[in-house]
């Protein structure tokens, strides 16, 4: 059992007989009465947002979840498959398990299959992940009126904004909690 004080995003818990992760965390506190917690949460099965509000002190049941190490293989336009780096195991899931993780798969790429009673319901990825910039515009030189980005395809369909000196062909570190860009590799 876990308090409302030791919540964070990330955390999943059971709540109703559902698991739901927490996508954001706000405490409250009103000029008189109580404080109380608002929580983003997504059924990690049903992959709907709701919204809830507790007081604060409230308890939750944490959920267990078991994390296995995994390879991506392939995606074969119904299915992710991974294989299991202990077991050699081969999984499959869908595109609504996979959930966004997807524009950050390639191939061999590592990452944690999340299981819930042996079922899985999710992938987990490193903080940040190397790609290929597949398509972008030259930067000018002095053509900093927006700020100094523009906007580039990676390999795996993402768009994420970059600096100017980045080209095709160039491999970049990209954030995967923000899908923002970090370095060049």
């Amino acid at each position: 059992m876990i308090t409302t004080g030791e919540l964070r995003k990330g955390i999943t818990i059971e709540l109703d007989g559902t698991l739901y992760q927490v996508l954001d965390y706000q405490h409250i506190k009103m000029g008189r009465g109580t404080a109380q917690v608002r929580l983003r949460l997504k059924d990690v099965r049903g992959g709907h947002i709701i919204e809830r509000t507790f007081q604060a002190g409230e308890r939750f049941q944490r959920a267990r979840l078991d994390r296995h190490p995994v390879q991506f293989l392939y995606f074969d336009g119904q299915f992710y498959h991974f294989m299991n780096t202990e077991t050699y195991e081969q999984l499959q899931l869908t595109p609504e398990q996979v959930g966004d993780a997807a524009h950050y798969l390639t191939e061999n790429a590592q990452c944690e299959i999340l299981t819930y009673q042996d079922q899985p319901i999710g992938v987990e990825l490193p903080t940040s992940v190397v790609l290929t910039v597949t398509r972008t515009e030259p930067g000018i030189r002095g053509d900093t009126a927006t700020g100094g980005t523009k906007p580039a395809t990676l390999e795996t369909g993402l768009v994420v904004n970059v600096p100017l000196f980045v080209n095709e062909g160039d491999k970049i570190k990209v954030d995967t909690r923000t899908g923002a860009y970090l370095e060049r590799a």
